[in-house]
């Protein structure tokens, strides 16, 4: 089917909020690199749309009515935000669920070390990344590092235009005949992803009536040997209070500095890293703060860990949303095990995940006839998975149905989509995970170029037809 470029459709009044959308987005990437910021960021907006902590409203005993908005936090890194529907919650909610880590380079907890009198920062990747393309580029640090009396420190270095930027360095080509005769996954090994951070040593002050003692000379030979180390120290120290040990306890995770830009000549695209997949959840975000109460509960789940098998306590494999809805489910006088668990199998998701969008350049992946295109408007993949649909969720057909007909009546543009060419690769999404309970849910988002490169490429129209086709969902 040859659907419309959605760009030939819109009247100017949709322009405009398109561009509205689109710089809001864009603000919402800046403020948002990480998932603790994505969820600092995401609690403001829902607290000036009126949500309320779900853990105040436990302390304080009160009761959710129909209209109620409420949110939950899950170690900073994970939010589900819940409108109270008109209807018992046994009969169900619509959840729009998304992630909001991306691939990234984490720092190691003991990362700071000195070579020929430079200083890096020891890595260790996040998630599917090709490792050349992190090479060379401007990096910013983001993080907090968490202190044995309890005390929290925020990180940014790198973001301010006053800021120094920090980058991983490669081999000249004049040297690099070697390193090219190998294959692109070990061009750049992950033991090489270090960052530089300093050239610059300490100058340290002679104590002479010290200087003739072997203990006072000892101990002068090694700072003069770390001193671009204790360079670095000395700046975290003074900025931060931080010590080499407090790495220990820190999240410090590195990034791609710079701010979201719009792409083109004719600004139709948006250039900025982790759009994967904070596209799809600040378009889910913005549908759930503009949503009005309906008869099912609606629900905007944003969480952790997808890049890496959606694990640990803040992934969707743990029991964070599940032990959520119980306490929403009981602070509305709903609960009771057996309604938890009728209220999870008869769920609507969206498992809001990005697809990959059709590039000319690499036509030999894609299988044109199922592919998502740029300006073709939210796609649904039916199924992801790798080769045979391999750790897939495969919908099924009278959801996808009753979906077909909520984004015709919306007149949402949409397209459906693959994960490229069967035998060619893969990739996963939460969507297998939420359907263990039973619910219907299939994939949905936006189509992304450069998907998990430090620079990722969105369609503005596709953006703002995924936002209209979430509002229409929680509406239908």
């Amino acid at each position: 089917m040859n659907q419309e470029n959605a760009w030939k459709l819109y009247t100017d009044e949709q322009c405009r909020e398109l561009e509205t959308l689109s710089d809001n987005y864009k603000d919402f990437l800046n403020k948002g690199k990480t998932e603790r910021e994505c969820v600092k960021e995401t609690v403001k907006q829902a607290e000036a749309a009126g949500y309320r902590s779900l853990e105040t409203i436990c302390a304080e005993g009160k009761q959710l009515h129909p209209g109620d908005k409420v949110y939950a936090v899950c170690m900073n890194k994970a939010i589900a935000l819940f409108l109270m529907g008109k209807n018992p919650m046994k009969q169900g909610m619509k959840i729009l669920g998304a992630h909001i880590d991306s691939p990234r380079l984490d720092l190691k907890q003991n990362p700071l070390y000195e070579d020929t009198e430079m200083a890096f920062l020891d890595t260790h990747y996040y998630g599917g990344v090709k490792k050349y393309q992190w090479v060379t580029i401007p990096l910013a640090m983001h993080g907090v590092v968490a202190k044995k009396d309890g005390t929290m420190t925020e990180i940014c270095i790198g973001e301010d235009e006053m800021d120094p930027i920090f980058c991983v360095t490669d081999l000249l080509i004049h040297l690099s005949g070697e390193q090219l005769e190998k294959k692109a996954r070990v061009v750049i090994e992950g033991e090489n992803l270090d960052v530089l951070v300093g050239s610059r040593p300490l100058t340290m002050e002679k104590n002479s009536a010290d200087a003739g003692t072997d203990a006072a000379q000892e101990d002068a030979e090694k700072k003069e040997k770390d001193a671009v180390k204790a360079g670095i120290l000395k700046i975290l120290k003074d900025k931060y209070d931080m010590e080499e040990e407090d790495f220990l306890s820190a999240e410090i995770e590195i990034v791609p500095a710079g701010n979201a830009r719009d792409c083109g000549l004719d600004r139709s695209m948006i250039a900025a890293y982790g759009q994967d997949d904070r596209v799809c959840a600040y378009t889910s975000l913005a549908a759930m703060l503009k949503a009005e109460v309906q008869d099912m509960t609606c629900c905007c789940l944003l969480v952790d860990k997808e890049e890496i098998g959606s694990v640990g306590a803040t992934g969707m494999q743990s029991r964070f949303f599940e032990n959520t809805v119980a306490e929403v489910m009981n602070c509305a006088g709903q609960y009771s095990e057996l309604d938890l668990r009728r209220c999870l199998s008869n769920c609507k998701m969206l498992s809001s995940d990005v697809s990959a969008a059709y590039d000319p350049l690499y036509a030999a992946a894609y299988e044109k006839r199922n592919a998502a295109y740029f300006g073709k408007g939210m796609v649904f993949n039916k199924y992801t998975g790798a080769r045979g649909k391999s750790g897939s969720n495969d919908a099924n057909a009278e959801y996808l149905g009753w979906l077909r007909g909520v984004m015709d009546k919306y007149k949402v543009t949409f397209q459906t989509a693959e994960l490229g060419k069967v035998d060619i690769g893969g990739g996963g999404t939460i969507a297998f995970i939420t359907a263990l309970y039973g619910m219907d849910v299939v994939d949905s988002g936006v189509a992304v170029l450069n998907m998990h490169a430090p620079m990722e490429i969105t369609s503005k129209s596709d953006v703002y037809e995924t936002m209209k086709g979430y509002c229409a969902f929680l509406q239908g």
